[in-house]
């Protein structure tokens, strides 16, 4: 029995260095069989992922849906699916996604997506914007466009999203955006998952080693046990705060990772304010994370080395569990700020990924070397 030729259409994934990049790879793995199945039989799918800092000096999602068209021309590609860890903004919101059903384009904005469940979420989406780009199987029937464009995949009434506004000029004739405070939350949240917070802790060895060293110091210092029981539980939560404060603000500010807007528009501060707010989340839990290995290690470091008379003689007080904590816990604080001392060492790449402003410079960086000044 003869088997008819199958349609091959050819999907690329148009992905930013880093975690786009990471997605798309990912993604790509299943994407392929996935899109098969869900398109019945008759048609098969191969799917291409290209690594581009094609957002290099650019946000607005018209200009960024001409690049892309532009890249495709050269290309044997049926469909792009453009992926961005940039927050893009149009009309004075969040943009979600962008489709040209006339082109075959689509753009993502990954924040958009929030900061859960990242992989699953990018894959569904593409797969929709690639199901609803591709359309209905050539059976010598039209279906309707409005059925093609219809924003259940997108939308739905549990999710701020839905269908916006777009421009004649612009290259997309369909778009879903964010809004409301829910919306904000998601982006800002997709924004911190996009920086890889994680990736924070290994770049402050230095600043860990210099804070462990100060601990390790504070902590047969009978000076510091003194000060340890002399502080009530409240001024402990502020000796923690602060150092944790201190830490990020100089973190921030010794890499230079404080955005500053490039104009005085709305858009212009919104998209600064998201910068700013998950650069200090991301920061912030790089350090968080690091308090917490600092005071178990104190912790540890504390129950090898005290001996219980000698501490009784110089404080007055037993050396039993709370006494341990106290110490510990008034130590981190203090180690802390040797720390942040330390990460003074650091150099600009190992923190580069807490910002977005570093990693727009790296990418027009990359594109200068690809293609010259």
């Amino acid at each position: 029995m003869h088997t008819p030729p199958q349609d091959v259409t050819v999907v690329a994934l148009l992905a930013d260095p880093d975690a786009p990049t990471d997605v798309a790879q990912r993604m790509a793995r299943v994407l392929a069989p996935r899109l098969a199945d869900r398109s019945g039989p008759g048609r098969r799918f191969e799917v291409r992922v290209v690594s581009e800092p094609f957002t290099a000096g650019a946000e607005d999602p018209h200009t960024l849906m001409r690049r892309v068209k532009e890249r495709g021309r050269t290309e044997h590609w049926d469909i792009i699916v453009a992926l961005t860890d940039l927050p893009l903004h149009a009309h004075g919101r969040r943009v979600v996604v962008d489709l040209s059903h006339a082109h075959g384009l689509a753009l993502l904005s990954l924040p958009s997506l929030g900061g859960l469940r990242l992989q699953t979420r990018a894959r569904r989406a593409v797969e929709e914007a690639v199901l609803g780009l591709a359309g209905p199987r050539d059976t010598g029937a039209e279906e309707p466009a409005r059925r093609q464009r219809r924003p259940r995949p997108f939308a739905g009434r549990l999710t701020p999203v839905h269908p916006g506004q777009v421009g004649d000029e612009e290259t997309a004739d369909l778009r879903y955006v964010i809004s409301g405070p829910r919306g904000y939350l998601r982006v800002l949240l997709g924004m911190v998952r996009a920086n890889r917070p994680w990736r924070l802790v290994p770049g402050l060895s230095k600043a860990l080693a210099a804070a462990l060293a100060t601990g390790a110091v504070a902590t047969v210092n009978s000076t510091v046990w003194s000060l340890a029981e002399a502080l009530s539980a409240p001024r402990l939560v502020i000796a923690m705060v602060g150092s944790v404060t201190l830490m990020i603000g100089w973190l921030i500010v010794d890499a230079e990772l404080w955005h500053r807007p490039a104009g005085g528009s709305p858009e212009a501060r919104q998209k600064t304010r998201l910068y700013n707010a998950s650069t200090v989340l991301t920061v912030g839990i790089g350090v968080l994370v690091c308090y917490a290995g600092l005071l178990l290690v104190n912790v540890v470091w504390a129950l090898f080395i005290l001996n219980d008379q000698v501490f009784a003689s110089m404080t007055r007080e037993p050396l039993d569990a709370t006494e341990y904590w106290t110490l510990s816990w008034f130590v981190a604080s203090t180690a802390t700020v040797g720390g942040a001392l330390g990460s003074g060492l650091e150099s600009d790449e190992a923190i580069r990924a807490a910002a977005y402003s570093k990693r727009e410079q790296e990418r027009r960086h990359m594109l200068q070397d690809d293609h010259g000044p």
